[in-house]
């Protein structure tokens, strides 16, 4: 995903999962056995010894019954050296286990490491597909950004597109807007769980210039690409009532990709405050169909970021471990 945004939708029926949702995923990776080194290393070994073609035909035939070598190689149709050879790596790999029978050496498969390891798939495959995920988010997106490109034949061809976005947020209207207008406070929520603010500028008054970078949200080193950057202009100032601003997302030749106009309206309400967003799109370009595919998904994962920050009280300082440049200072023509 590109632009400004992305992410998963503001829709009611389906929350936005925030910085509490990556907490969970992070405590998943960090905490569940499946991805701890040991269990990593065991994995990788199992799986070699039954990449191997020949080794996974002799599973199978063990998978039947227990067998000599001289009858698995006479079914794999291989010679018998080769035959002990690979029984021996199944052996050591604990894939399977041998015995003396009177005349012969009967191998004989064991279950417990396959459904260790189909185990560990499993686990695997239900974290990528859970609901709400981030798999799912970007299968959605993907159906999004086909749609848009499909639609973009001409310029101005997105033209009057709007976006309304609604929030009802913890909090008086006066640490929302410090939310919505102090550098250090908007690095916090203004991307996708994705991505991060890597340069910031924010001078909240009229004529006032905005800057956005970010990147990924890994991308702890800064040694990946530039995600996206934009650029804007603050257009209304109204404390803890309403600030308006166009910005625009920058093409990778620096051209704009589209202006989108953006008004944030604030009204108290007996338990907070209502934040209203309203997005509306004109310059758009053949190129801008990555970006407009974002702000549905992407903008209302920001807001939902924003929401929880607000309703967990967190701190005003910017906690991030990376470098973000943040500055916030009276405009120089």
């Amino acid at each position: 995903m590109r632009a400004m945004v992305a992410g998963p939708t503001d829709s009611p029926s389906e929350p936005d999962r925030g910085l509490a949702g990556l907490a969970a995923q992070k405590i998943f990776f960090d905490t569940n056995i499946l991805c701890s080194e040991y269990f990593l290393a065991m994995d990788a070994t199992l799986l070699a010894t039954l990449a191997d073609p020949a080794r996974w035909r002799l599973v199978c035939l063990l998978a039947e019954r227990p067998r000599s070598v001289g009858v698995l190689a006479q079914l794999a149709d291989a010679r018998q050296p080769q035959t002990t050879k690979h029984l021996q790596t199944l052996e050591r790999a604990g894939v399977v286990t041998s015995q003396r029978n009177g005349q012969r050496r009967l191998y004989t498969l064991r279950p417990g490491p396959l459904r260790d390891l189909a185990a560990t798939l499993n686990q695997l495959a239900d974290l990528t597909d859970r609901p709400g995920g981030p798999h799912e988010i970007h299968d959605r997106h993907a159906v999004t950004l086909d749609a848009e490109r499909r639609a973009a034949e001409e310029p101005g061809w997105a033209d009057g597109r709007s976006f309304g976005f609604r929030r009802t947020l913890a909090g008086r209207p006066e640490p929302v807007w410090r939310h919505l207008t102090e550098p250090s406070l908007l690095t916090r929520w203004w991307t996708p769980n994705d991505l991060r603010v890597s340069e910031l500028v924010f001078q909240a008054q009229p004529g006032g210039r905005i800057v956005l970078e970010y990147r990924d949200a890994e991308d702890a080193d800064s040694s990946d690409v530039v995600v996206g950057r934009a650029e804007g202009v603050i257009e209304e100032v109204h404390p803890q009532e309403r600030l308006t601003y166009r910005m625009s997302p920058l093409l990778p030749n620096g051209d704009r990709a589209f202006t989108a106009h953006v008004a944030f309206t604030l009204r108290p309400t007996d338990t907070g405050t209502q934040l209203d967003v309203h997005w509306q799109i004109d310059g758009s370009t053949v190129e801008s169909a990555d970006f407009i595919a974002g702000i549905e998904i992407g903008f209302g994962q920001s807001l939902g970021k924003l929401a929880e920050i607000l309703t967990a009280g967190a701190p005003d300082t910017d906690r991030t471990q990376h470098h973000t440049d943040t500055r916030s200072f009276p405009w120089d023509d």
